[in-house]
């Protein structure tokens, strides 16, 4: 691990700590518009293209957050219901094939988070902090510091979906 990472993790590990399960929800609620808002940037027309030779499409980028939001609900979950252990959350591009436009993507993400956050406001916060399962980046981390992560994994997508709108022509 690099010492960026390591920040990172570090971060993940105090902030999911100290803060309730209830201020956690809040922030990466808050903070899920903005992969909405970049979603709707990128001209519909485009939202399949590629800004770049080594870049992602609008669909791949959303198709990766669909993935993994699913992924991590299904690893907290099965923490929080019967402590069992989750399977490891893939964090790569995964060519599915499967085309949505940026509403169709919206909605199954904001789906999936909701029912994430429904289940986490019935947890007491500290349910089973000893089981943790790897993120390829930051380590093992346990469902906290995995919720969490989400918000980071929002926002480091909300940019690159944004830079991709200001390369294909962004929508208005």
């Amino acid at each position: 691990m690099d010492e960026e990472q390591q920040r990172i993790r570090s971060y993940l590990q105090s902030q999911a700590a100290k803060l309730t399960i209830a201020q956690l929800v809040e922030r990466i609620g808050n903070d899920i518009v903005q992969v909405n808002q970049a979603l709707r940037a990128v001209p519909a027309a485009r939202f399949t293209e590629k800004p770049g030779l080594d870049e992602w499409s609008a669909n791949e980028i959303a198709a990766h957050l669909a993935t993994t939001s699913r992924s991590v609900r299904k690893g907290i979950t099965s923490v929080l219901d019967d402590g069992s252990h989750p399977e490891r959350v893939p964090d790569a591009m995964q060519g599915t094939g499967v085309v949505k436009d940026a509403q169709e993507w919206w909605d199954e993400i904001r789906l999936d988070r909701e029912q994430l956050f429904e289940r986490v406001m019935q947890a007491s916060g500290d349910e089973h902090l000893e089981i943790t399962w790897d993120h390829p980046m930051f380590g093992a981390l346990n469902w906290r510091e995995w919720l969490l992560f989400t918000r980071l994994h929002d926002l480091d997508h909300a940019r690159q979906l944004q830079a991709a709108a200001e390369a294909l022509g962004a929508s208005d």
